[in-house]
């Protein structure tokens, strides 16, 4: 038999909710004085985090949304040439629904404006109050929603923290040694990267994410500026515990994410032509390969590749 539920326990939900909608800003007509609805805006970054077309139903039934009330926000934003309507791939009676660039454009500011919030609201806290915090929106998570939530707590992904760059040093010279034989020397590279990273950090600009499982760091990327216009992804690697899982490339669609509210217009990245996986995660973001040369480093013949990305 269950227990009794608390008397107050509905109260209490709903002075939360009440909290919380007003600390975020949901209340007022338009989000963080944005033209958009708390809706429109769930509408919006979910379109902009898709690479794929989505059809209306589909995004419905994800967003938990009326389909004729989500009609009319599409209609708006086809108004407005923020969303695009075109036959699917694999079947022309189907149509699917794609953020165009403008709508990439468009959205931008906003995300960064949210994320930025976001960031501040917790950079205030103590560290112990930040954890507490986030520790209890996912006990919210994993209660609520324990099918969805079992996805989400397998991973979750940062932004760097001191000791980060440390721990990506080591990770990438002792996986390189014992997967590819790669000798010191590509130790060395890592960590003239890592340092010149720190010294050069430009926030505005630039990111380093880590990946974590139950804690403990299991992936990175970086993406440093190259020039006013081009990005460069950097040291991207995942534990063999946690592959499998979409970490990699999650981490490089951050950095794609991040590349273009930063204003750039291309994401280049240098890779050995014998690291199928992290090639693969490439060439599903859509990055292509530009150049290769047959190089000896590292105490091994190798086929040194750069790609691109095209924003």
């Amino acid at each position: 038999m269950a227990p009794a539920m608390p008397p107050d326990a509905v109260d209490t939900v709903r002075a939360f909710n009440r909290f919380y909608t007003r600390h975020v800003g949901a209340l007022g007509e338009h989000l963080l004085d944005s033209p958009y609805s708390l809706t429109e805006m769930r509408v919006l970054y979910e379109l902009a985090h898709r690479r794929a077309g989505v059809s209306a139903s589909t995004l419905a039934a994800d967003l938990g949304l009326d389909p004729g009330y989500l009609s009319r926000i599409l209609a708006r934003f086809e108004s407005q040439r923020l969303i695009a309507r075109e036959a699917a791939a694999d079947d022309a009676r189907r149509t699917e629904i794609r953020m165009t660039p403008r709508g990439h454009e468009s959205f931008a500011p906003w995300e960064r404006q949210t994320r930025d919030g976001v960031a501040a609201m917790l950079d205030g806290l103590p560290a112990h109050g930040r954890r507490a915090v986030l520790d209890g929106m996912r006990a919210v998570q994993r209660h609520l929603d324990p099918a969805r939530a079992a996805d989400a707590r397998a991973y979750t992904v940062r932004t760097h923290r001191p000791g980060d760059l440390g721990w990506i040093v080591q990770q990438h010279g002792a996986v390189y040694a014992r997967e590819y034989g790669y000798d010191s020397r590509f130790e060395a590279v890592v960590a003239r990267i890592a340092a010149d990273f720190l010294e050069r950090f430009d926030p505005a600009r630039e990111r380093c994410w880590i990946a974590e499982m139950d804690g403990e760091n299991v992936g990175s990327v970086c993406l440093v500026k190259k020039s006013a216009t081009t990005a460069k992804l950097r040291l991207l690697i995942v534990d063999e515990r946690a592959r499998g899982l979409g970490i990699g490339r999650r981490l490089v669609d951050e950095c794609i994410r991040f590349a273009r509210q930063a204003g750039y217009r291309k994401i280049t990245l240098w890779t050995h032509g014998q690291l199928a996986a992290a090639r693969g995660i490439y060439r599903s973001c859509g990055f292509a390969r530009v150049e290769s040369r047959r190089v000896k480093s590292f105490g091994h013949h190798l086929v040194d590749e750069t790609w691109e990305l095209k924003l």
